[in-house]
């Protein structure tokens, strides 16, 4: 299994909100799941926006009044013989803490205080939050509401807790004759990890090193018409998209990433292989590089797999490419894991000679 704190060292990077210093802190606090985790995170992180001030919003209200106060709904006004009483019916914006995101962020806490297998000490943390936070309704959380809130510039610092709370609430089921919630171990579920793993590295090779530029590709696939005049085929073939582009003057490295509890996978008891459907991939993906402008001898490819236990590191040419196979250890420290990532990749930290 990965130890638990680097399960924040990956979503902090695949949520594009990684802090040094924050992780650094919690080297310091001990977790006993995934739920302690997120819930510690959501603690800290309400707490902050407590001291800070909670983001604000503009919501429409409707209401009866003696004096003009913003729009007059004049008919309305006169329907209902308002004017006759020396009142209006008006219509204006008003600024308060009881907008979406705010509401989300309560309502994960009180699903967390109703939560199975949560530290003790870490409910009554979020007990005071959730009193400190009595002005903003609860609602029914659902992973369709997360599509509806807005985040901008002065609000950025909620993107990451709604990543957060998203995964609270997704991955906690409700037991309706006891009136909690079971959190479902979220590291199991392979597409999900596939999805944190993949974003981790492409975030952290953006921010962490400076030998390549680091894009996702479109690619055009190696075909032709089978005969004239049937060009219209070509609009057919699906989307070819990599996982991550690395370009250099020197060299294109293409790194598909996956995420399989082993990398390698037996056939009937036979010795372990790599997958064929991984390499065939990554082999179609440099084929469409052939012909291009730069030479086809600096594209390569790398199939990246996690790891907390055997490492593999393999090399073939294939066809006039390099392609590798090799594993992240996530078992490692933080630190380390960053060490190890920008020497598979052969890049240069940021900021280095």
């Amino acid at each position: 299994m990965i130890p638990i704190k680097n399960i924040y060292f990956l979503l902090c990077y695949a949520w594009d909100r990684f802090d040094e210093g924050e992780m650094a802190d919690m080297d310091s606090v001990d977790f006993k799941n995934a739920l302690d985790l997120l819930a510690y995170v959501l603690y800290r992180g309400v707490s902050r926006l407590l001291r800070k001030g909670l983001d604000r919003g503009y919501v429409g209200r409707e209401e009866t009044l003696g004096l003009i106060y913003g729009r007059i709904d004049l008919d309305y006004t006169v329907l209902h013989g308002l004017h006759l009483k020396g009142r209006v019916r008006c219509r204006f914006d008003e600024l308060i803490h009881d907008v979406l995101h705010n509401q989300i962020l309560k309502s994960t806490i009180r699903r967390l205080l109703y939560a199975e297998n949560l530290d003790g000490l870490l409910k009554e943390k979020l007990r005071g939050i959730n009193r400190r936070l009595s002005g903003i309704r609860e609602i029914r959380l659902n992973p369709t509401v997360f599509s509806r809130v807005a985040i901008h510039k002065n609000n950025r610092y909620y993107r990451f807790l709604m990543n957060v709370c998203e995964l609270i609430v997704v991955y906690t089921i409700p037991d309706e004759h006891r009136g909690t919630y079971r959190f479902k171990d979220f590291l199991r579920d392979e597409k999900l990890m596939w999805r944190i793993f993949q974003e981790f590295v492409f975030n952290f090779l953006v921010k962490e090193q400076s030998t390549y530029n680091v894009k996702s590709d479109r690619l055009a696939w190696p075909a032709e018409p089978i005969d004239p005049g049937r060009e219209e085929d070509l609009k057919f073939l699906p989307a070819m998209n990599t996982d991550i582009s690395l370009r250099s003057s020197q060299l294109t490295l293409i790194i598909d990433t996956k995420y399989y509890v082993d990398a390698l996978e037996s056939n009937q008891g036979g010795k372990p292989k790599v997958r064929a459907d991984n390499l065939y991939q990554l082999h179609t993906y440099l084929s469409s590089l052939e012909g291009k402008s730069y030479p086809d001898n600096m594209a390569e490819g790398l199939l990246l797999y996690p790891t907390n236990g055997y490492q593999v590191d393999l090399a073939w040419n294939i066809r006039g490419h390099t392609i590798r196979v090799k594993t992240l250890d996530l078992g490692l420290d933080w630190r380390n894991i960053r060490k190890s990532l920008l020497g598979i990749t052969g890049a240069s930290e940021t900021g280095s000679q």
